[in-house]
């Protein structure tokens, strides 16, 4: 924790500090942040693509306001769950949320683990704005129900090779993404970096990976408990099932079940897998990322 503390305290010298606390799912994340906000005097900027939806309380383990000790937090509980919202409009808002915390005199702190948002920041990325087209989705959506993610993954290959091979194959919302950039702006994407406009510090909580999905099977029994398919039944009946707010981890996997397809056992236990999936997909990302500063659990002490 010395060396977090000391790279913090070096970016707080330099104007436009921004710390941002990253890692993996159920690693702990708010509670730390928490702490260092406390300690730094911050306002928390959610970097969450499933917490911006509203009514996804539990399936995305969302802090409440009775927990949040004080602490201003933003960015979380503000998209309908039909509504689209793309990377480029979080870095939009991220930068004015971030620009008026700077002017109250408080210390910015970005926490989360969708990589892409928090690189789109630091790096500050220039994204292109291309409008998602939910036919061309839906169509590419349908095409990978059926023949597989692969499929799809094939198709950007083709047409844009560099950015398929910086992509995961199996993250079929960021390869479809990638063709509908192709297709509809006629080139391809390129995330081009620009001047970072902040001086960052970038700490991140690493665990044992036996004991990390431990603490994701864990929180998944007490989301269970909590009334995770209680949450998940009302939005089915409210919002089509095939939008990537219905389709995120934590109501994917509870459809079937609700539809009478799978046992709640079943159920459970592919929660608890595509949950430890995922955090190994973040994983993927933050190793890419060498400035990095990791903290073992026993630093959270």
């Amino acid at each position: 924790m010395k060396k977090a503390f000391s790279e913090i305290a070096k970016i707080l010298k330099k104007p436009n500090p921004l710390i941002v606390v990253l890692g993996p799912t159920a690693s702990g994340k708010t509670a730390l942040s928490l702490s260092l906000a406390k300690k730094y005097n911050c306002e928390v900027i959610s970097a969450d693509s499933r917490q911006i939806y509203k009514k996804m309380t539990i399936s995305t383990d969302k802090i409440q306001e009775k927990d949040m000790q004080g602490i201003r937090h933003h960015l979380i509980d503000f998209v309908e769950p039909d509504q689209v919202y793309t990377v480029a409009e979080w870095k939009r808002d991220a930068l004015k949320v971030i620009e008026d915390i700077h002017k109250r005199g408080k210390i910015p702190m970005i926490v989360g683990g969708t990589g892409l948002y928090i690189s789109s920041v630091i790096y500050n990325f220039e994204i292109p704005i291309i409008p998602p087209n939910s036919g061309f989705r839906k169509r590419l959506e349908a095409l990978a129900e059926k023949y597989g993610t692969p499929y799809i993954y094939k198709k950007l290959m083709k047409v844009d090779p560099k950015t398929a091979k910086k992509t995961l194959k199996n993250n079929l919302r960021y390869i479809i993404r990638a063709l509908e950039i192709n297709k509809f702006s006629k080139a391809n994407k390129v995330d081009k970096k620009g001047k970072s406009k902040f001086n960052y510090a970038l700490i991140g909580i690493n665990w044992p990976r036996e004991e990390l999905y431990s603490r994701i099977d864990k929180r998944v029994e007490i989301q269970i408990e909590r009334g995770l398919l209680d949450e998940t039944a009302k939005l089915a009946k409210k919002y089509d099932v095939k939008l990537p707010s219905m389709t995120a981890i934590g109501c994917k996997e509870i459809l079937p079940y609700l539809n009478g397809k799978q046992t709640l056992e079943n159920m459970i236990q592919r929660l608890k897998y595509n949950t430890h999936h995922y955090a190994r997909r973040q994983i993927s990302w933050f190793k890419r990322e060498k400035k990095i500063i990791w903290l073992k659990p026993k630093d959270l002490k």
